[in-house]
């Protein structure tokens, strides 16, 4: 009977293990090079895109609410060039700034992508929080994909949404 038990014991304590989290990450995951947008860099277009996030959804009823965890995805798309990433903040549902993500822009390599988390504990944004997220570039490229990623598998059951980015500005050529 012990022998049975630790067959499915010892192999759940190794998968609770695996699913601790890590510090709360507040830089990209992937390292970024920072860059410097000043006078000398020539910027040629980009965009300001919205990214709808849910910290939480209601479920059966108002006063309950299943906690996500969101991941902030940003792809280059671009098979040559890369993109500047000039800000990502993440704002509450009243629009207020609850967090900025970057502390200088950075450059995301062509095909390469990178993700910014707000944990499943972390409830700051509400129901209706987002992210803005400013992308530059000096050479003509394709959009990125910026999209978002909620999940949350706890218990026997789990949830996961996708929310697009929707280009609210466009920027062209500034000089």
């Amino acid at each position: 009977m012990k022998r049975y038990l630790c067959s499915y014991i010892v192999p759940l304590l190794v998968l609770l293990t695996a699913c601790t989290a890590p510090e709360k990450p507040r830089e990209p995951v992937t390292q970024l090079k920072a860059v410097t947008l000043d006078n000398r860099v020539k910027i040629i277009g980009g965009q300001t895109v919205y990214v709808p996030i849910y910290s939480h959804i209601y479920i059966w009823e108002r006063g309950r609410t299943m906690e996500l965890t969101s991941t902030l995805s940003v792809r280059n798309t671009d098979l040559t060039h890369p993109i500047i990433i000039a800000s990502v903040n993440y704002y509450d549902s009243n629009g207020k700034l609850v967090r900025k993500y970057l502390k200088q822009p950075v450059e995301l390599p062509r095909l390469a992508s990178t993700n910014f988390i707000v944990d499943q504990e972390d409830t700051t944004g509400g129901a209706g929080a987002s992210f803005i997220v400013e992308w530059v570039t000096q050479k003509q490229v394709s959009e990125p994909v910026i999209e978002a990623v909620m999940i949350n598998a706890s218990g026997n059951q789990g949830v996961s949404l996708v929310s697009p980015g929707r280009v609210i500005k466009t920027r062209t050529n500034s000089k």
